[in-house]
Formats: C-alpha cells, sequence, structure tokens
C-alpha cells in the first residue's frame, strides 16, 4: 500500500471523473452549486470508503458467480444510512440532491472500484483507495459547481460574490452548461497528463543516450 501513489491516482492518474470518465450523470446534474458538489462529493466519499472496506473483508466468501449483486446489496445499504443521515441533519441538501443520493447505489464508480481494488486486495488498501478516489471525485465535483454557480448565478454557498452590474450566464446552470465546463475540464486533464507523458519520454530517452 503506496499512500501518496493512491492519493495521486485519485487526484489525476486514475481520476474517476477526468480520467476513468465515471459517474457522468450525477457530475452534470448536481454541480450547479457548491453546496450541492460538497454534499454529493462527501456522501460518495464515505460510501465509497465503507463500501470497499465491507467488500475486502467479505472478498474471500463471496461467491464469483452473485459478487456484482453481493456488492450492490453491501453498497445499497450505506446508500441508505447516509441518505437517512442527510434527510435528519442536512435536509436542505437532501432534498436538493434528490434521487442523486439513491441513485449511487448504482454508481459507476463504486461498483468499479468494488470489481478492480476491493475484491482483489487488503481492507487496508481498500480504504484508501476509497478514500483517495472520493477525494478525487470531490474535488472536480467542487471545482466545476464553484465555476458555474460563480459564473451562472454570480453567488458562492448562496452568498452573492459578483457585482451587482453582474450579468450571470445563467446558459452555465443548465444541462448544456454543464456538457461544456465538464468536457473543458476533461481536455485540460488529458492534456496535462499527455504533456506529461511526452516529457516523461524525452527525459527517459534522453538519459539513455
Amino acid at each position: 500500500m503506496n499512500f501518496n501513489k493512491q492519493l495521486k491516482d485519485g487526484l489525476i492518474y486514475q481520476n474517476p471523473v477526468l480520467v476513468q470518465v465515471l459517474g457522468m450523470c450525477s457530475t452534470m446534474a448536481i454541480t450547479t452549486s457548491v453546496s450541492n458538489g460538497l454534499g454529493m462529493g462527501l456522501s460518495v466519499l464515505v460510501i465509497l470508503t465503507l463500501s470497499n472496506i465491507f467488500i475486502s473483508l467479505l472478498r474471500k466468501i463471496i461467491p464469483n458467480e452473485v459478487r456484482i449483486a453481493c456488492y450492490i446489496v453491501v453498497i445499497a445499504g450505506f446508500v441508505t444510512i447516509v441518505d437517512l443521515c442527510l434527510q435528519a441533519f442536512v435536509p436542505a441538501i437532501a432534498n436538493s440532491l434528490g434521487v442523486f443520493i439513491p441513485l449511487i447505489v448504482v454508481n459507476c464508480i463504486i461498483l468499479g472500484r468494488a470489481e478492480a481494488f476491493a475484491s482483489k486486495n487488503s481492507v487496508a488498501a481498500s480504504a484508501v483507495d476509497g478514500i483517495c478516489q472520493g477525494i478525487g471525485y470531490t474535488v472536480v465535483l467542487l471545482i466545476l459547481s464553484a465555476f458555474r454557480e460563480l459564473l451562472g448565478a454570480g453567488t458562492l454557498l448562496g452568498v452573492q460574490i459578483m457585482p451587482s452590474s453582474y450579468v450571470p450566464a445563467g446558459m452555465l446552470t443548465l444541462p448544456v452548461g454543464g456538457f461544456l465546463c465538464l468536457g473543458t475540464l476533461i481536455a485540460i486533464m488529458q492534456w496535462a497528463l499527455a504533456r506529461s507523458e511526452k516529457k516523461n519520454a524525452e527525459k527517459k530517452e534522453t538519459e539513455g543516450k
């Protein structure tokens, strides 16, 4: 287990949204405000970490033929707990996120990490993977939601930031705005990764000579 490597993977090299391109529906739908982005990001982080831990614990006794069904049962249990906690303690965010909290049950990010990592690794490594992938997901949601809320409504966390003379770019709060912002962010990430790979290749070639 290498925490630094797993954190870099979650934030950059295997970022669930910008590199693996998972969880697109919720990413575009709920990033119209920072509070929504933070609520969804933290919810996925908690559910992903706990699901990874339990699936790793049970990985040797879950029959291979029904593993996906078992993963969904584990994930659904934690989604229910988180959903009820949100409704009890932060009902405004729960109402704002609506159906997207229950839909975390079939979120590709959580199922993907369960199948690709937690089912094959130790509990400690799986917990760290859940935390790091959850952080990467949350960071992307916060960047998108901050950009869309600030320019689309002139506010951050509901507080007016832009001057009264500012005319909000309302398109950014619509689905088309989500597509454009997310597409731009993915393109920037892919460009940065390609540039980094090119530099590393040139460095190795120079050292080889």
